[in-house]
């Protein structure tokens, strides 16, 4: 790897074969600002300061990558990192391992909820809101402290972390290897069986439902926490290097399906006026036919990225060293881009869905552009 941030758990310095683990995350880092960004333009919450868009055909544009974009992102994320997580430990001992942690993913869960978040919500209360008051006197009475936002994801890793390493130290646990490495016809069954059992999950914690302040989504933890175990069983066992081509076609087909499958959806929804909530969670079909759709899609994309990736993508530039050695600063600081971006455009008088086409490769160029910089001020590089 040509990196070390939080996002892999990995130290620098790693083999060149690794490079395009870091174009992944670049990608994955661009799907999380065009994620939220979409979900500011396409909904009427959900996000700091939402516009809606009235036109039908761009919600349901936004719905679908949305959707499909949550099947896989964050759950990638958490595989990446479990991935390194392993001989980072190894490397360093529990001690310096669990300390490192606690500095490199807890500060900027830290400035994230101290400084970051309040400052956000006082844009959009003076901006979006206007109500003009100064900044100190909108902290008088500002009583959220605790809002994790997009960091909830880091304070999950460390959480896993967290608990990998007290387990590896209390029980030995060794995650042996010579397990074969799985073919797409056992990853499919394993993405069927994750979706039954979220649907599980879900009957008690719908897709929204959050676990406050932390902001913990329970209905998509099944999959968050079977990536995590799979990155540690795939980084002793060398999955990664081992997944054939064969296996990327096969899932390839299996995407394609769940793609041309989507509209399904809408079809039972309006014809058999089937409530939204249905699809989230309750003990209803169709909440069963979205958890293995979901699932099925996420998985079958992972796998096909990290082989289409390492044969195709395992090379890096200036400017892709850069997008990957800053995506971390992105994830953190693309919350404070997209509200600022949406706040400077909120008087325009035009359809949200025209500002999702200009703003959007805006916001992410920008998100990047920012995080390089942020990067420039001393210190922060030891940290994120």
């Amino acid at each position: 790897m040509t990196t070390a941030t939080a996002y892999m758990n990995d130290d620098s310095g790693s083999s060149k074969k690794l490079l395009y683990i870091d174009n992944i995350k670049a990608l994955l880092t661009i799907l999380v600002v065009l994620h939220h960004t979409f979900i500011a333009y396409s909904s009427s919450e959900g996000w700091y300061y939402n516009e809606e868009t009235s036109f039908l055909g761009m919600r349901i544009f936004t719905t679908a990558c949305i959707s499909i974009n949550q099947s896989f992102f964050m759950g990638y994320f958490f595989l990446l990192a479990a991935y390194f997580t392993s001989s980072s430990y190894s490397k360093k001992g529990i001690s310096k391992f669990i300390k490192e942690r606690l500095i490199r993913l807890g500060t900027p869960i830290l400035f994230y909820c101290f400084i970051l978040t309040p400052f956000m919500c006082y844009l959009v209360y003076y901006f979006g809101r206007e109500h003009h008051i100064t900044f100190f006197e909108y902290l008088s009475g500002y009583n959220n402290w605790i809002d994790l936002g997009v960091t909830w994801f880091i304070a999950a890793l460390l959480l896993f972390t967290l608990l990998y390493a007290t387990a590896k130290k209390m029980f030995k646990i060794t995650f042996d290897k010579l397990i074969t490495v799985p073919n797409s016809r056992s990853i499919l069954l394993f993405s069927i069986a994750l979706g039954i059992i979220s649907f599980l999950v879900r009957i008690i914690f719908p897709v929204g439902w959050i676990l406050k302040p932390i902001g913990f989504k329970p209905g998509h933890f099944p999959q968050y926490i079977a990536l995590f175990s799979i990155g540690l069983l795939a980084s002793k066992n060398n999955w990664f290097d081992q997944l054939s081509g064969e296996t990327a076609k096969q899932l390839k087909k299996v995407v394609w399906f769940c793609l041309l499958f989507f509209p399904v959806f809408f079809i039972v929804k309006f014809k058999l006026n089937a409530p939204s909530s249905w699809f989230s969670g309750g003990f209803h079909w169709q909440a069963l036919l979205y958890a293995v759709w979901e699932q099925m899609i996420g998985i079958s994309i992972m796998i096909t990225l990290l082989i289409k990736g390492k044969r195709n993508w395992n090379k890096t530039s200036k400017l892709l060293n850069k997008a990957s050695r800053s995506s971390f600063a992105v994830y953190i600081f693309h919350p404070l881009i997209i509200v600022v971006f949406i706040l400077c455009v909120r008087n325009w008088d035009i359809e949200p869905a025209v500002k999702i086409l200009v703003m959007t490769p805006l916001i992410i160029i920008s998100s990047f552009i920012f995080g390089s910089l942020v990067l420039l001020i001393p210190g922060v590089k030891k940290i994120i």
